[in-house]
């Protein structure tokens, strides 16, 4: 978890990296039923859930699968990294207020500086 400091000073919590299982043995895979109060409750899942801050990925995903389920395991391959990325023509950018968090700032201060000489980066 990461705390963050926003602009009008409120802080939270922030979680940014999602790791799940997928376990096989028999022919089967190994789920989870979600708790009724918790996002998509009542369905089945795949064990997991958010990754400490400075927790490496096979860390983090054989801690969920025992948190959530007592199994132990062993991570043989990476199976996806987020698929819901897009390579967006700088030409078709939305709106950049648009962008979620601060990244609609970074991304225009990318396209100011983009093809000037490379200067160090500001630290703000």
């Amino acid at each position: 978890m990461i705390t963050c400091t926003f602009e009008h000073g409120s802080r939270a919590d922030l979680r940014h990296v999602v790791v799940h299982a997928v376990v096989e043995r028999d022919g089967a895979l190994l789920l989870v039923k979600r708790a009724e109060h918790l996002s998509e409750g009542g369905k089945w899942g795949l064990p997991g859930g958010f990754l400490d801050r400075d927790e490496r990925l096979v860390d983090g995903v054989l801690r969920e699968l025992r948190e959530e389920t007592g199994w132990t395991g062993e991570v043989r391959a990476l199976l996806r990294i987020n698929s819901a990325v897009d390579w967006v023509p700088i030409d078709r950018l939305p709106p950049l207020n648009a962008l979620a968090f601060d990244h609609g700032e970074a991304v225009a201060r990318y396209l100011a500086a983009r093809d000037r000489p490379a200067a160090a980066p500001s630290v703000e």
